[in-house]
């Protein structure tokens, strides 16, 4: 199999890379800059090639996507690539004017995948900490109002929500979204109970494991949050889309679905959470409107670093 892992120089990015690689995959992975792609390559021989591209800049991200295009349709994209600016007390703007957590960690992995050819799986990484996350869109992108672990969250339920609205617009596309844990990595920390490689477990398994086993529109996580309310909402995806297609200046392009193809979308992984017909997993809290335009979550917990 052909797979792109974005973000793969270091951390979870690197073992999910690495891992499939050494599974027999051709695995293309991804620098933000020239040096650490040669540092990668140093690092990684066996990886099939580095492509190089700041995805904090629109114009690099477009580019990078022509760049992967070039090696033919993939058969899966993981969409690891994301920042941490949780302790920042100001927010910081990219060249594109927008605030760079929203635009690295939604914006780049939207834009990617509405500019390169639709692999056969899709797999955005996004965390359990998307469960304090707030759904705001008409503010999307914008610095205001900054609170650096409430952007980081947000931008976790957002490209969990990417990946169930691509699951139910590209129905031929098994399209998921992974929780890695808490992992000692440069962003989790030391103190963090879990390595990378078991970090990159579902990353692997969700882009180089059997197709028999995987479904679409699901959210893989082994710690106890479920997606629920506005962010398994369709009309709710369908305005995140709708946000970055304006962000971005690229829309999401329809895709034909394959008979029998169908997967429901928005839902957590069946290996993770019970049958559709089974009482909502309990979690913190379904989300409720707290005012017009803005949804937020029921109940909250001290933010957990992944």
């Amino acid at each position: 199999m052909l797979i792109l892992v974005t973000g793969s120089t270091d951390g979870i990015g690197l073992r999910t890379a690495t891992a499939l690689a050494d599974a027999g995959h051709r695995v293309v992975a991804h620098a933000r800059d020239e040096p650490k792609a040669a540092e990668l390559k140093a690092r990684a021989p066996e990886l099939h090639a580095v492509l190089v591209g700041d995805l904090a800049s629109l114009r690099q991200t477009r580019a990078l996507a022509r760049a992967a295009t070039a090696f033919g349709v993939f058969d899966a994209v993981v969409h690891n690539a994301g920042v941490s600016r949780m302790d920042a007390p100001q927010p910081l703007l990219t060249e594109d004017g927008l605030e760079t957590t929203f635009q690295v960690n939604v914006l780049a992995p939207y834009t990617l995948t509405a500019l390169m050819p639709p692999p056969r799986r899709l797999v955005y990484v996004s965390s359990a900490m998307a469960a304090d996350g707030v759904i705001d869109l008409a503010t999307a992108g914008s610095p205001q109002p900054w609170h650096g672990v409430t952007a980081y969250c947000t931008s976790k339920l957002y490209v969990l929500m990417l990946a169930f609205a691509v699951a139910r617009h590209w129905p031929g596309v098994r399209s998921n979204a992974t929780d890695p844990g808490w992992v000692a990595t440069r962003m989790g920390g030391p103190q963090a109970p879990i390595g990378p490689d078991q970090g990159a477990r579902p990353q692997v398994r969700l882009a180089g494991g059997d197709a028999d086993e995987l479904g679409s529109g699901r959210f893989v996580t082994d710690r106890g949050w479920q997606p629920s309310g506005a962010a398994c909402d369709p009309a709710v995806q369908d305005e995140l889309l709708s946000a970055c297609a304006r962000l971005s200046g690229v829309t999401l392009p329809p895709r034909r679905a394959s008979p029998g193809d169908r997967h429901p979308a928005g839902r957590a992984s069946r290996h993770d959470r019970p049958d559709p017909g089974d009482p909502q997993p309990v979690g913190r809290g379904p989300f409720r409107p707290a005012r017009p335009g803005r949804l937020s979550l029921a109940a909250r917990a001290p933010p957990r670093r992944d």
